[in-house]
């Protein structure tokens, strides 16, 4: 299923992964990463690439792309009676422009509509927290290097995602 989304600001879509997108998506997560890993001391750059190898599931990832360019990705696959996001990485130049609100929210309406709880990690520190909490996600857990947080179906959000999801032109719609 493709998924697109038009706006004023960044036209979109999800696209289903397949095994050809592995290395772009190994060198999307190594440049997202690399300052989070590098302030907690683990980067290894062979390492960052493939641990995307190792755990890449076409099956459940998907191709942003905008503008006619690969922009992201994200994987949200079922395991443990959740719905698991991972691998949702954006190309800085895409970063801080509403596109991964807009592409979590659809994703949570997705999961929302099966009743299943979506839970993540990110890197002690990293902003994507922060993206996560004003989407409705609380802490579980955290150790020294990861902070695991879920989201129930339907949970309340905060005003500031209640009024990003109602800003025109960011609503999916399917396409054929």
């Amino acid at each position: 299923m493709k998924t697109e989304v038009a706006g004023t600001a960044t036209a979109w879509s999800l696209r289903p992964a397949v095994v050809a997108d592995i290395e772009p998506i190994a060198e999307l997560r190594a440049e997202v990463m690399r300052a989070d890993l590098e302030r907690l001391g683990r980067y290894d750059e062979h390492r960052v690439r493939q641990r995307l190898r190792d755990s890449f599931s076409s099956r459940y990832t998907s191709v942003i792309e905008a503008g006619g360019e690969l922009a992201g990705c994200v994987t949200f696959r079922p395991a443990d009676g959740r719905r698991w996001l991972e691998h949702f990485y954006l190309a800085p130049h895409h970063q801080g422009r509403g596109l991964g609100s807009a592409v979590l929210r659809t994703l949570l309406r997705r999961a929302d509509a099966q009743g299943e709880t979506v839970a993540l990690n990110v890197l002690q520190g990293s902003p994507a927290r922060r993206l996560y909490e004003r989407h409705g996600f609380a802490l579980e857990a955290e150790d020294p290097v990861d902070v695991f947080l879920a989201r129930p179906p339907g949970a309340d959000v905060s005003s500031y995602a209640r009024n990003e999801a109602n800003r025109p032109g960011l609503l999916p719609r399917k396409s054929g």
